[in-house]
């Protein structure tokens, strides 16, 4: 039976439900643009004469509820205390697709479920919020940081010694909460979800990824479905990335390669102009950080991301 209702899960944060709607919005602008064409032969399981309804549901997950310090949880535990709800109820078919940040999924997929969309990255940079608008190396000695990434705690101790780095949870808005508060004195967090939540106004400074090494697949979406369910698949097909699916892929087998769990102090960032893709990854071991870079052909990606840690890893064991 064609049915073209679609139902999306998505946590309730401000940022997790302007994620969903950009998916909404690019789902029924793409749909409405195939049916409208001159040569429109349908899409399996939809109706062509109307459009697509599409609801957002709201699901709470542990990592919603769980206030607990990042530090004391194991990598792939943080992970999937943002995922597990909202794949519990995709899998009971409760929901047809959901919309996460790509970094906060674990490298194993469940069984029956498929990552099957990457449609769109945001700037992957890291940036510093400060109480009084200064850029890092202006802030004053002793200035407390705020951060809950073991990778941003170690990148910002290598550039500077004379600050304090202090933990933080939260979604976006309760963090600058803290900020503005007094808490801090300055917060680090992705550019990503600062742009998608319209605060680019609150940025005092983006860290280049030599600087300061973004997460592998900071910026991306990723939209999870069912692995059998075609139609899902079939729809989703319409607004995959090509260059979006090769960036998450070669970052993603970075940190598979480096173990690296959101405790593991790894970076890895990639660009893709024209043909080919460039490379960065960082690596930092006690005292010692380790960056290189490689570049080549786009396609080439799976050689070239396992020839870059091959040499990192040559370089860590010297």
């Amino acid at each position: 039976m064609e049915s073209n209702k679609i139902i999306i899960g998505t946590r309730g944060s401000i940022l997790a439900l302007a994620q969903a709607e950009k998916v909404k919005e690019m789902l029924i602008e793409r749909y409405d643009r195939i049916r409208n064409s001159d040569d429109f032969q349908g899409i399996e399981g939809f109706s062509g004469r109307l459009p697509l309804q599409i609801e957002l549901k709201v699901i709470v997950t542990t990592g919603d509820k769980d206030l607990r310090d990042f530090k004391k949880m194991r990598g792939e535990t943080q992970k999937e205390i943002f995922v597990k709800e909202i794949e519990r109820e995709m899998l009971e078919g409760k929901i047809d697709m959901a919309v996460h940040s790509l970094k906060d999924m674990p490298q194993v997929t469940p069984e029956g479920l498929l990552n099957a969309c990457f449609p769109i990255r945001e700037d992957n940079r890291d940036v510093l919020i400060s109480r009084k608008g200064e850029a890092f190396s202006d802030l004053p000695a002793y200035s407390v940081i705020g951060t809950g990434s073991v990778r941003r705690e170690s990148e910002v101790m290598n550039l500077r010694k004379d600050i304090t780095v202090k933990p933080i949870r939260g979604n976006i808005h309760t963090r600058l909460g803290k900020l503005h508060a007094g808490e801090y004195d300055a917060i680090i967090l992705a550019a990503a979800g600062i742009k998608r939540t319209g605060l680019e106004k609150e940025i005092s400074e983006y860290f280049e990824a030599d600087r300061v090494m973004p997460a592998p697949g900071q910026g991306i979406l990723c939209i999870q479905c069912r692995e059998k369910d075609r139609k899902i698949r079939r729809i989703l097909e319409e607004i995959d990335d090509r260059e979006v699916r090769i960036m998450c892929e070669t970052e993603r087998e970075f940190s598979r390669i480096f173990d690296g769990g959101c405790h593991a102090p790894i970076g890895c960032s990639s660009v893709i102009k024209g043909n080919r893709i460039y490379i960065k990854g960082m690596y930092s071991n006690g005292n010692r950080r380790i960056l290189m870079d490689i570049e080549g052909e786009k396609e080439n990606y799976r050689h070239l991301v396992k020839e870059l840690c091959d040499k990192m890893k040559k370089e860590i064991l010297k």
